[in-house]
């Protein structure tokens, strides 16, 4: 069956890219023998974040790197090219924390296929393994696919948005938007500390991990006055 037939036969189908995406995410796990898959997007002010996953633990293993700071997902969109790690315990020193962080999860091999189209860059697909094991060479062809229709449905959702201000396009709207609280509580941790805007996010980040959660329900508690750093010096 064609790629774009396995993302059509999914169930309980979801209008707009957002939902198109999760279908794709969720065709991908059974195409690729993964446990799981995540698609995240970055955006030019660098601002990014988790758009769709095939179910909710793959999205919280996505969000990770975001909060950690390291992992394939942001390797394979700086260096534009796969990160394919078959056994996160050979990679542990690589990424410490977030090795340590996802095989507590469950997993057992990522790999990481940048999103873009000649020199624009849109984000990362990941695919999730519960067990060791290497993609096999077709395996490899179908995910490069699965990336190939992410960015295409990217772009659309971009064009529709620009041309038409279409509200069934929200979803991706509203994951940058998402991002953007980020970027803006992180402008104002760095007031609040008087640091850099790198220090913010490190700030930020060690937070979010030592509290268990998101990095954008951090960054919501910022921007509404719940939480302030400028008392917590480290």
């Amino acid at each position: 069956m064609a790629i774009r037939d396995l993302i059509d036969a999914q169930p309980d189908a979801v209008p707009g890219t957002a939902g198109f995406l999760t279908q794709m995410c969720r065709a991908a796990v059974g195409a690729l023998s993964a446990s799981g898959t995540g698609v995240s997007v970055f955006t030019a002010d660098a601002v990014r974040g988790v758009c769709a996953a095939s179910d909710p633990r793959s999205a919280q293993v996505e969000e990770l790197q975001f909060v950690l700071g390291e992992g394939p997902c942001i390797d394979a969109y700086d260096t534009r090219r796969p990160v394919l790690v078959a056994d996160l315990g050979d990679d542990a020193a690589r990424w410490p924390m977030y090795a340590e962080a996802v095989r507590a999860a469950g997993v057992r091999a990522v790999f990481a296929f940048p999103l873009q189209i000649g020199a624009v860059r849109l984000g990362v697909l990941d695919v999730f393994r519960d067990t060791v094991g290497a993609l096999s060479d077709d395996q490899f062809v179908d995910a490069s696919t699965f990336a190939d229709v992410t960015v295409a449905a990217l772009l659309a959702a971009q064009e529709s948005t620009d041309e038409a201000g279409d509200a069934s396009e929200q979803g991706i709207g509203d994951a940058i938007e998402h991002r953007a609280e980020v970027f803006q509580a992180q402008g104002m941790v760095m007031v609040q500390i008087e640091g850099t805007i790198s220090e913010a996010m490190t700030r930020m980040r060690a937070h979010a991990y030592a509290e268990s959660r998101g990095l954008s329900e951090i960054a919501r508690d910022v921007l509404a006055g719940r939480l302030s750093f400028d008392r917590d010096r480290l």
